[in-house]
């Protein structure tokens, strides 16, 4: 029965997989004059179907929750949907304390495809009602909070919250049977430590506050990266190099944004191949990913018309797609 629920979800998969945005549709999202145009060119391929009249904003909410609505009808599995639905739980939760710490109002700021959309989350902070979230937020959300009331320092708060998140899926990830959720996670926290080290040695952070802030991982010592970070860029580009991430270090000597870039192109690299499975969970978890990955591109694009940025500019923050 498991085997035949794989191959009906696959099946499914194949089909939603003819309407994801290809390398070329973005070349011609990018010739587009502004951001109506865009906006236009999306609608004409579905993009918020649902909605009377499509802003940014409003396409791109109404996207999020379509990927979040399919990964939770195509995969049952309840370990594949928290891991990955813990970015956007944890994202929540930071953005929640910040806005009840600045008294500001930012609904837009939320992902609400999933149980703590900004609503329940706010209302979960402001109750310091710890309890109603799930085991593996509560303590990083009462620490966050805490420290982020005590000291208003909302870059200690986000890397709590974000550590945390890592921490948390690669413990669901390792006890789970799929080995796209480990491959996976490892990446998500492999770019995620180096984004981290990267900063580090550009602020010159210590070697203790890099300690506490980097994730484990699989792929290098993160001790000894946090000590490198701390002496400055020279010894961090010299560890990634022998770690064998010199395309990172390259990647970087190029621009910010061609090192983002990278970050996101490799996870999608490392999950790309299981989209050939037959049987298992991995084509529904590479097609969520691909999704998410388009919305972002697109996101970014979509900012980028809105604020005039020249083509070479969106040209170098452009994700390769999933088809």
């Amino acid at each position: 029965m498991a085997e035949m629920n794989d191959i009906y979800s696959v099946a499914r998969v194949r089909v939603k997989e003819k309407y994801l945005l290809t390398d070329t549709d973005i070349e011609q999202l990018l010739q587009m004059k502004d951001e109506a145009a865009v906006l236009g060119m999306l609608s004409d391929k579905g993009w918020g179907k649902d909605l009377a009249e499509a802003d940014a904003h409003a396409m791109l909410a109404s996207e999020e929750a379509r990927a979040a609505a399919d990964l939770r009808d195509l995969c049952p599995d309840p370990d594949v949907l928290e891991v990955l639905e813990y970015p956007d739980l944890y994202h929540n939760l930071k953005t929640g304390i910040k806005e009840i710490c600045t008294e500001g109002n930012h609904p837009g700021a939320f992902y609400e495809g999933n149980a703590l959309g900004r609503a329940k989350i706010i209302e979960i902070l402001r109750e310091k009602a710890y309890d109603k979230l799930p085991d593996h937020m509560r303590l990083a959300a009462r620490n966050a909070y805490e420290t982020m009331t005590q000291t208003m320092d909302g870059q200690m708060c986000d890397i709590m919250v974000d550590r945390a998140c890592l921490c948390a899926s690669r413990e669901k990830a390792e006890s789970s049977k799929h080995d796209i959720l480990k491959d996976y996670v490892e990446q998500l926290i492999v770019t995620s430590d180096i984004r981290m080290a990267v900063r580090g040695a550009r602020t010159g952070k210590s070697a203790v506050f890099m300690k506490a802030a980097l994730a484990p991982c699989k792929s290098f010592d993160v001790s000894k990266m946090a000590v490198a970070a701390a002496e400055g860029w020279d010894a961090l580009r010299v560890f990634l190099d022998d770690a064998g991430f010199s395309e990172a270090t390259e990647a970087l000597a190029v621009s910010d944004p061609a090192f983002e870039k990278w970050c996101d192109d490799r996870i999608a690299h490392t999950v790309k191949p299981h989209r050939r499975n037959t049987f298992g969970v991995g084509p529904v978890v590479a097609y969520y990913l691909a999704r998410k990955n388009e919305i972002k591109t697109v996101r970014m694009m979509l900012t980028a018309k809105a604020n005039g940025l020249s083509e070479k500019s969106i040209r170098e923050r452009i994700r390769r797609m999933y088809v």
